[in-house]
């Protein structure tokens, strides 16, 4: 089945910014990679940036990773939720710390909103921190509702504080 075509491309953010932030992310992407429905297609680069929301916490380490489903948007949620909670994340308040967070960023172009999942993801004009590393996967691709594309939505915003991270700054926390 993992080598079946998948239908539904999918764009999916990644962040951490409690322990290790990177081996956090990573072994979410694997987590990503061993299900069977969920083929991964393409990963960004990882990105430092300051906290969003809740400033009063560790900076966070973001990625991007673009993904080929069946599953639908709701059944994709309780599959990411189901991936966090194996990797250790806890109940917070809303915006606050977290050892893996996983965002359903867009989903093909569909527009949705339900009580417990809103696609586009919310406020995605204004996230900096998933705009840079998502522009390195499709900075063509157009965002459904406000019909910009992501180099157009990402080049409104102040990127100075976006920093990618070195190839060993993130060897470094895999190995050591």
């Amino acid at each position: 089945m993992k080598n079946q075509k998948r239908r539904n491309r999918v764009f999916l953010g990644l962040g951490s910014n409690i322990g290790k932030k990177k081996r956090n992310i990573l072994n979410a992407i694997e987590l990503l990679k061993k299900n069977e429905n969920i083929e991964v297609k393409d990963i960004s680069k990882f990105y430092s940036s300051p906290p969003y929301g809740f400033e009063e916490q560790e900076s966070f380490v973001n990625c991007v990773v673009e993904i080929y489903t069946d599953f639908t948007p709701q059944k994709l949620l309780e599959e990411i939720k189901k991936m966090e909670k194996a990797l250790g994340r806890k109940p917070t308040f809303r915006w606050g710390p977290r050892i893996i967070d996983i965002d359903i960023i867009f989903y093909n172009n569909l527009i949705l909103k339900e009580k417990n999942l809103e696609i586009p993801h919310p406020d995605i004009q204004n996230r900096a921190f998933v705009l840079v590393p998502m522009a390195e996967i499709d900075s063509e691709f157009v965002h459904p509702v406000l019909n910009k594309t992501i180099y157009q939505l990402m080049n409104e915003l102040d990127l100075r504080e976006i920093l990618q991270l070195k190839p060993e700054e993130v060897r470094d926390e895999i190995f050591y």
